[in-house]
């Protein structure tokens, strides 16, 4: 059985025993964090999406592709709105703010790169597009770089 690395790289432990209070509070926290902006970067996403291949992105078009209910898209573009993501008209659609386009494209980019690295691993497409939706919101930067240097290295 191969052994994880010795060193201040190995962050592991033993079965039933726990990390220290502060560094298991450190991870739950950031868990926490992530669920809270997850959604905002979602609706970032489709809209950008959306404005893009539609033209327009409408409360009602947000709401049927995310499987929400009008009301709970409403909810979420004013929530949008007043973290300056986005702009809405009425009887006009969704815009995202100069923020909010910045927002959209951070996102798509860690997508793609969750996406190739599951397909390089022998994920099935599908698969590897719908992991691909959680998984973005959670990985840190520097999983992000590393999964960006295994392709790079992959390719070469």
């Amino acid at each position: 059985m191969a052994r994880a690395p010795a060193g201040p790289q190995a962050d592991h432990l033993p079965p039933g025993k726990l990390p220290a209070e502060g560094t298991q509070a450190r991870r739950f926290g950031k868990t926490r964090s992530a669920q809270s902006t997850a959604l905002l970067e979602d609706y970032a996403e489709l809209i950008a999406d959306l404005f893009a291949s539609e033209g327009e992105a409408r409360p009602t078009d947000i709401a049927r592709r995310l499987g929400v209910s009008h009301a709970t898209a409403i909810k979420t573009i004013a929530r949008l709105k007043r973290a300056g993501l986005a702009t809405a008209r009425p009887y006009r659609g969704v815009f995202l703010t100069e923020k909010g386009q910045a927002l959209a494209d951070r996102v798509r980019v860690r997508h793609r790169l969750v996406v190739d690295l599951l397909r390089a691993l022998g994920v099935p497409a599908e698969a590897a597009e719908a992991d691909a939706e959680g998984i973005e919101h959670y990985v840190s930067e520097t999983t992000l770089r590393a999964f960006a240097q295994f392709l790079k290295l992959r390719e070469a």
